[in-house]
């Protein structure tokens, strides 16, 4: 369960971080840096202990998600686009 949490959390924060950032992907590929973002922004989150709402609540993970799904858009950018 926790898995397929991770998976739809991790879609729509992937969504939301690419219509904010305005990077042209498909859904499949906005859904991939969701993913990995929400399990990134897990792991971080976890690690500081910083958000109130706690790392394994649905509110955190989507947090998480969607701050490491900026962060993975943001390094994709600045270090892979125009090499």
């Amino acid at each position: 369960m926790p898995v397929l949490l991770v998976l739809i959390v991790g879609a729509a924060a992937g969504a939301i971080a690419v219509h904010f950032m305005k990077l042209e992907v498909s859904i499949w590929v906005a859904a991939a840096i969701g993913v990995l973002g929400a399990i990134f922004g897990g792991i971080i989150l976890r690690g500081m202990a910083v958000l109130m709402l706690g790392a394994g609540s649905v509110g955190g993970l989507f947090i998480g998600g969607l701050v490491g799904a900026i962060v993975l858009i943001w390094i994709y950018r600045t270090y892979f686009v125009g090499r």
